[in-house]
């Protein structure tokens, strides 16, 4: 990465926050290599978003699937406080008995959607699972779904109970013309309305949050969105690009360009 130091880094992102959301694009690399980088760094995220390919086809295929998402999440023991883990259901079930200890669920979450055209054996795929994790005491943030009357019932005590959102997100997938502006040409896209409950649960204004294999770039959308930072990596040269073009942001090449994205002139 040039002359990025971890140094600096750290002390941009603690000491000198952006007051609106950001978004730091890192050069194309590997998975490992990323997580390597942000722990030697000593950044904390508040949260990983991983969204690996789901060995269907997209992306590479590789017979230690289950065996390579569980050694990611290995590598991302003592990153941060929550993990979001995605993929279909019938790949999450093989390898939810072989999480690494240090993780607890929070939950089981499903994306719903109708208009998904293809058949799987007879039956139309309408669904993904994502797993909510966590290492440790962690923070939840269910007020960040409160209304006016809600919020207003919070600060007088008189609220019976929280009412977060539910574990089954439903959103349309990004094909043809639905989510058109928001399609970027990537094949497996996640629409930010299925991104927007996780991230809200998981973090507050100017937490970081982290995406190692980030796609079409939908967590900086959020960050840019909802005054979030967003450190964003991926393998994939085209995907990087597309992230570069979606979020009207460059990739960063050295500590002073990183220092200038963190709001650090």
């Amino acid at each position: 990465m040039n002359q990025m130091t971890f140094t600096e880094l750290d002390e941009a992102v603690h000491n000198g926050r952006p007051q609106k959301g950001n978004a730091i694009i890192l050069p194309p690399m590997d998975v490992f290599e990323s997580i390597e980088w942000v722990r030697l760094s000593g950044i904390k995220p508040r949260v990983v978003m991983l969204d690996p390919w789901y060995n269907k086809g997209f992306g590479e295929i590789r017979d230690d699937y289950n065996d390579f998402v569980v050694s990611i999440l290995e590598a991302l023991i003592g990153i941060s406080d929550h993990v979001f883990l995605w993929g279909f259901p019938e790949i999450v079930a093989q390898y939810f008995n072989h999480i690494p200890t240090e993780y607890k669920l929070v939950a089981w979450l499903t994306w719903y959607y109708k208009n998904n055209p293809s058949v799987i054996r007879g039956w139309r795929s309408s669904q993904n699972t994502c797993l909510h994790l966590s290492q440790g005491d962690t923070k939840l943030y269910p007020e960040h779904f409160l209304n006016d009357a809600q919020k207003e019932k919070l600060s007088k005590g008189k609220l019976r109970y929280m009412p977060g959102p539910t574990s089954v997100i439903e959103a349309s997938l990004l094909v043809g013309f639905v989510g058109r502006s928001e399609q970027t040409g990537h094949p497996s896209q996640k629409p930010l309305k299925v991104y927007e409950p996780l991230f809200c649960m998981t973090t507050k204004e100017e937490d970081l949050i982290y995406d190692p294999m980030c796609g079409s770039g939908t967590t900086g959308a959020f960050a840019l969105e909802h005054n979030r930072i967003a450190i964003l990596s991926d393998i994939n040269e085209e995907y990087i690009a597309m992230v570069e073009s979606r979020l009207a942001e460059k990739r960063v090449h050295s500590s002073s360009a990183l220092l200038s994205a963190l709001g650090r002139n």
